[in-house]
C-alpha cells in the first residue's frame, strides 16, 4: 500500500481538487481510500458522502473506533471514504493530548494495508499537528502551487516542514489553477524550476469549478476536458514516483 498526502501550507491552491480528482483516476485500476482530514469536508462533500463521523475525530484517531467502521462507500467502484465533519475543528488539540501524536494517523493508515492499495490524504492547509501527522505517515507528498511569485516560497515551507517532521517522503509540486492568458502565469511556468516542480498544469476552468455543482470529478462528467486530461497527465507522474519510491525501499 502507498501513501499520498496532498498539502500545501497555502489554502485556496486546490488540493481538494485534487486529492479527488487522483484518488477517481486511481480507483480505475486500484482499492482507493480518500480519507479528508480537512474540517471543510470539501471531498466528503463532492463524493456525497454524509458529513458524520461516529462518536468524532477524537474516538478515530485516539483508538475508541475502529478505523473500518469510519469509511464510507462512495458511488465509484473501489473508492472509499473516511468523511470529515465539524470535530475535526479540534483535531490538533485530540492529537496533542494523545501519545506519540505525530504518528497516529500513520497508525491508522497501516492499520488499512491489506484492504487498499493506496490512501490519499487531503490535508488542511497550515502548519498544524495534523499536517505533521499527515507527512510522517506518506510515501509521497503533492504540492499545488499557483503560477505566482510566491509559488516557490510555499514550496519552501512544506520542505522545511517535512524537514521539523523528520518525514522522508517524496516531493511532487505542480501548478495548479493556471490560466496561460495571464502574463503573470505564463512568467510563472517560465520561471520555476524542474525539480522538484513537474510540467504538469492544471487549467483554472469553468468545468473544475463545476465539480461543486455536479458532486463529482472532472472526468467522471467532463472526461475530453483538458482539466481531465491534465489530472491524468498528474496520476502517470504519481505512479511513476511511487514505483521508484518502491524499487528505491525495497
Amino acid at each position: 500500500m502507498k501513501v499520498v498526502a496532498v498539502y500545501s501550507t497555502k489554502g485556496g491552491v486546490g488540493k481538494t481538487t485534487t486529492a479527488v480528482n487522483l484518488a477517481w483516476e486511481a480507483a480505475k485500476t486500484s482499492r482507493v481510500l480518500l480519507w479528508d482530514l480537512d474540517p471543510q469536508g470539501a471531498s466528503t462533500f463532492l463524493f456525497e458522502v454524509k458529513p458524520k463521523l461516529r462518536k468524532g475525530a477524537d474516538a478515530l484517531v485516539s483508538g475508541k473506533t475502529d478505523p473500518s467502521e469510519a469509511i464510507r462507500a462512495t458511488s465509484y467502484p473501489r473508492l472509499d471514504l473516511i468523511p470529515a465533519d465539524a470535530s475535526y475543528r479540534d483535531l490538533d488539540l485530540v492529537l496533542d493530548a494523545t501519545r506519540k501524536s505525530i504518528s497516529r494517523v500513520g497508525k491508522i493508515v497501516a492499520s488499512l494495508k491489506k484492504d487498499y492499495d493506496l490512501v490519499i490524504l487531503d490535508c488542511p492547509p497550515g502548519e498544524s499537528l495534523v499536517a505533521k501527522n499527515a507527512l510522517d505517515a506518506v510515501d509521497l507528498v503533492l504540492v499545488p502551487l499557483t503560477p505566482s511569485p510566491l509559488a516557490r516560497r510555499s514550496l519552501d515551507q512544506v520542505g522545511q516542514l517535512m524537514a521539523a517532521t523528520g518525514s522522508r517522503a517524496t516531493t511532487i509540486a505542480f501548478l495548479s489553477m493556471v490560466d496561460r492568458r495571464k502574463t503573470i502565469h505564463r512568467e510563472a511556468l517560465d520561471a520555476l524550476p524542474a525539480d522538484p516542480i513537474v510540467r504538469v498544469a492544471i487549467p483554472a476552468a469553468s468545468v473544475v469549478e463545476r465539480m461543486g455543482a455536479q458532486r463529482a470529478p472532472v472526468a467522471a462528467f467532463a472526461p475530453k476536458s483538458p482539466a481531465a486530461v491534465a489530472f491524468a497527465e498528474l496520476w502517470t507522474v504519481v505512479v511513476a514516483s511511487l514505483g521508484a519510491k518502491a524499487k528505491k525501499t525495497s
